[in-house]
């Protein structure tokens, strides 16, 4: 009787356990952990894009990569993927589902390429990781020359820019700011003393687009902006080879700069210049909203290379002659004032110096009409370095602002009234046009490599300069 009873209890706890036991293995079968996405392998070197980019064209396409080794999983859309290289672009991964094996991911890219090369995204997806590139293509050269002002300047700049290495590229453009943009000077040493890529480092090629940009930044006029930054480099070459030595003067010491990525949208700098020239164009949207500092000097006064006689900033000396000569002796005698200038106030390339908060001289609504008219006159050689439409915008400003400009000279001693000849023939010869906006200098200095005099000249903006930074 004892063993049946022992019996029946073991059976029937046994019985217990086996049901409990079944009914925590169907609570662990209740609690299921979601699968996450993953594949074997994601193959960027085969992805496929829906449309070509070009610079500075608005971008939209998808990208089709391909993997393999798909778990079946659906996912979500990703997070905008920063394109490097050249800069602008988003890839941004679709919501979709994988195959069973191997399948496809869509990347949405979309943006605005800032330079022509190869846009990179770094993807990751389901622990494997590739490198997604696009291609951006330079607007050609055709394309540019059915382009005016601005736009044109934009489009030459980024074709230069494709004709240069990854490593030129970063030399190039540099970040916008007033350190970089004081970065400029008077003096010979190329890049050293400079932004950007000295023309000696370029091919040929490079070189021809490099000018082009310089070319249609700067104005047509005979003896004025492109014309006369050529001359001037010319004249390098000229004191390289008569007593300056070619290592420390010659045409190839010149750089080129941009502040900036160049954009018809944003604001960017073209710096471009060298020993005796420097030029500093800002742009905002699409316009010219800034054309100083500018710096132009020359040495010798007058050279003749390849049987062709150069006189560079002969129209320069020649308007401020022809403004002052144009004053009575009374005017003259008020325009003049003490001391001796070694350079213009404003030194090129100096990050100190600042504007006199004093006007000196004479001011110009106290002149006669003919007088007035030539203050206005001899500003236009500065003003027509730059193009056109841009030489007309700031005439206007400084004519709209020239009765309350001021007139001031020094030296000059044989400087009189209805002579222009009799100005500017000698060392420290001095004058200066300050108006509420435009400062213009010009000066005679003693040569450097040859004998006689050399001209030092710069134009500034009260308003403008360095604009924004």
């Amino acid at each position: 009787m004892r063993r049946s009873f022992l019996l029946f209890f073991s059976v029937s706890s046994l019985i217990t356990v086996v049901a409990f036991m079944a009914c925590r293995k169907d609570d662990a079968t209740e609690s299921t952990t979601t699968t996450s996405a993953s594949i074997s392998a994601l193959d960027c070197s085969s992805a496929t894009v829906s449309a070509t980019a070009t610079i500075n064209v608005a971008y939209s396409g998808t990208a089709t990569v391909p993997y393999t080794g798909g778990n079946g999983v659906t996912y979500s859309a990703g997070s905008a993927i920063a394109s490097t290289g050249v800069t602008g672009l988003t890839a941004t991964l679709s919501s979709g589902t994988l195959a069973s094996g191997a399948g496809n991911l869509s990347y949405t890219i979309s943006g605005t390429p800032a330079s022509s090369g190869t846009a990179s995204f770094a993807i990751t997806f389901g622990g494997q990781s590739c490198t997604l590139t696009l291609t951006v293509n330079a607007a050609s050269t055709s394309d540019c020359s059915s382009l005016t002002g601005a736009a044109q300047v934009v489009c030459l700049a980024n074709t230069f820019l494709a004709t240069l290495t990854s490593t030129q590229q970063s030399t190039v453009v540099l970040t916008l700011n007033l350190t970089n943009a004081k970065k400029w000077s008077n003096l010979p040493g190329g890049v050293s003393i400079r932004n950007g890529l000295e023309f000696s480092t370029l091919t040929t090629a490079q070189k021809t687009a490099a000018l082009a940009v310089i070319q249609a930044a700067s104005g047509a006029t005979a003896n004025e902006g492109y014309n006369e930054f050529e001359q001037i480099r010319l004249a390098d070459d000229y004191l390289g080879t008569n007593g300056g030595g070619s290592t420390t003067y010659n045409a190839n010491e010149y750089v080129i700069a941009f502040l900036g990525a160049p954009s018809t949208t944003g604001k960017w700098m073209l710096q471009f210049g060298g020993h005796h020239y420097a030029q500093n164009i800002t742009y905002d949207a699409g316009s010219v909203v800034s054309i100083t500092p500018l710096h132009e000097g020359v040495e010798p006064l007058s050279f003749t290379t390849s049987g062709t006689t150069y006189t560079p900033l002969s129209d320069e000396k020649t308007g401020m002659a022809t403004m002052l000569a144009s004053f009575t002796s009374t005017e003259l005698a008020s325009a003049k004032i003490s001391g001796t200038f070694s350079d213009v106030l404003m030194v090129p390339g100096s990050t100190t110096n600042t504007f006199p908060t004093t006007k000196q001289g004479i001011k110009v609504s106290t002149l006669s009409a003919t007088a007035q008219a030539n203050v206005l006159a001899a500003m236009a050689p500065w003003l027509n370095d730059l193009d056109a439409t841009s030489a007309a915008a700031f005439k206007t400003i400084y004519q709209n602002e020239l009765a309350d400009t001021y007139v001031c000279y020094a030296s000059n001693t044989s400087g009189t009234s209805g002579s222009a000849s009799s100005f500017f023939t000698t060392n420290t010869d001095y004058v200066r046009i300050d108006g509420p906006s435009v400062w213009i200098e010009f000066i005679c200095q003693s040569g450097v490599v040859m004998s006689g005099i050399h001209y030092h000249t710069v134009m500034r903006d009260h308003s403008r300069d360095y604009i924004g930074l």
